[in-house]
Formats: C-alpha cells, structure tokens, sequence
C-alpha cells in the first residue's frame, strides 16, 4: 500500500490569481508559507521558512481566489506531484507541487478591511477522530466541494 498525502498550515505568500484553461476549468497557483522554529545546541532560538507551490482546481480555485489573499492563514490537504517541462532555452525543467484536494480557509483578519468571520460551531466529532484545528492556535472554517464519504463501507471496499 502506498500513500501520498501532505497537509500544510501557513499563511499564502503570494497573490492568488484565477486562470481558466483551454477546456474552461479553474485553475489557481499560489504559494503558503510554513515556520519552524527550534532551539539549537547553544541555547540559540532558530527559525526557517519553507514555501510550498500549491495548485488548486474547480470550484475550490474560485473560492481560493475570491477569499484568500497574501498573508492569510490557509490550511492545504493534497498530494505531491512533479511536473518537468522543457525550457526555452532547452533543458528539461522540474518542479514539485502540492496538488490541492481539500482546503480550509482561517480567520479573515481585519486588516485587510474586513470584521473577522464569526465561526460557526460543528457538531463534535466522534472521539477516534481526530481533528486538524485542536492543533491550531487560530480555528479554521472548512470550505470544501467534496462529497462526504459514505458511511457504508464494505469489507470488500478494503484494499487490504
């Protein structure tokens, strides 16, 4: 059994443009930054950035779009992906990307002109599941174009 999901809490480096392609769907690129911050042997606080490329399709590319903005706090579930192209100048390009399949918006700030948005309260999940925004210092609102799963699972749905 294989397995490639990541998920990244950080807030969008960048804008977040709408792009349409050929065959008329959504598509949006964008960046989120994540911090880690650490002590080294010394004693010394140390921090470093990283930042993800993140692409999201559909619906959720509009919404991403009309709603986020650089410096707002996102939370991205997906997969990476590596893409490779040739370059004008002829040698062969690489890029990995975290191919967005699920996204939750945070708290609009109110800085960019906005009230914050109240959060809506949710039913309590089932004590084995686990929930991403227990973890997080800010909660973040769940914007999803998924279908629920099913709840009728099947031993022969297994793929174990």
């Amino acid at each position: 059994m294989y397995l490639n999901k990541v998920f990244i809490i950080g807030r969008i480096a960048t804008d977040v443009p709408l792009r349409v392609t050929s065959t008329n769907q959504p598509v949006s690129s964008f960046t989120v930054a994540t911090n880690r911050v650490w002590t080294d042997k010394s004693g010394q606080k140390q921090e470093s950035a990283e930042f993800h490329n993140v692409v999201v399709w559909g619906r959720q590319a509009e919404l991403a779009s009309q709603f986020l903005s650089k410096g707002s706090l996102v939370m991205v579930e997906g997969r990476l992906q590596t893409r490779t192209w040739q370059g004008n100048d002829g040698q062969t390009r690489r890029t990995t990307e975290v191919v967005c399949e699920r996204i939750q918006f945070g708290p609009r700030s109110t800085s960019q002109g906005r009230e914050a948005a109240p959060s809506k309260p949710s039913p309590a999940p089932a004590a084995s599941e686990p929930t991403f925004s227990d973890s997080l210092e800010e909660g973040l609102g769940e914007v999803s174009v998924d279908t629920p799963p099913s709840d009728d699972i099947k031993p022969e749905d297994l793929p174990f």
